[in-house]
């Protein structure tokens, strides 16, 4: 009798502390070859076409703590179709297989995760900080705003125990620049 398969998704931002699925167990695990960067152009949820903000897309190089989660095989195909209409919605991401290491255990897990695909019009690239602390600072969509999105997710990251260097800088220029302003 072989091996049941194992469905494990790897969140690297919102999906790690609102997964919006039934998972069977979650732990903090690690993907190399690719880093959390916000390099995706938001023109709905944190902006618009033509006042865009930014939101985080997984990027080639280095590597990224985030959570894994395993699915129950009974639940993995309302699982995926869950994933493919939240993080498909424009298509800016690409659905792929990737090793992640679970960090408690130690092991080697293949899992679903959605990279950023650098040749759609919504990828930004790697921005100088002025130009990201411009479009995070303007960016608004039905989700709010965009500066409240990094806020939030450098909470959440930190409550996780993850330290994300760039996301810190680009955070400590905002809240600068905003008791500045408001002096």
């Amino acid at each position: 009798m072989g091996m049941m398969p194992e469905f494990w998704v790897f969140g690297y931002g919102s999906l790690m502390w609102r997964p919006g699925f039934e998972f069977a167990e979650s732990e903090p695990a690690l993907i190399r070859g690719f880093h959390r960067r916000l390099c995706v152009l938001s023109h709905v949820h944190r902006g618009t076409p033509e006042r865009p903000g930014l939101v985080l897309g997984l990027d080639r190089g280095g590597s990224c703590h985030g959570t894994a989660y395993r699915i129950d095989p009974l639940q993995w195909p309302e699982t995926l179709a869950y994933l493919r209409a939240r993080e498909q919605v424009t298509s800016v991401y690409l659905e792929v297989q990737k090793p992640v290491t679970l960090q408690r255990s130690r092991r080697a897990v293949v899992a679903t995760t959605y990279l950023v695909d650098r040749r759609h019009r919504q990828y930004a690239g790697a921005l100088h900080r002025d130009e990201l602390l411009a479009i995070v600072r303007q960016g608004t969509g039905i989700s709010g705003r965009c500066i409240d999105y990094l806020l939030n997710t450098l909470t959440h990251l930190r409550d996780l125990d993850i330290h994300d260097m760039r996301l810190e800088d680009l955070a400590r220029h905002l809240e600068t620049h905003a008791a500045r302003s408001t002096a």
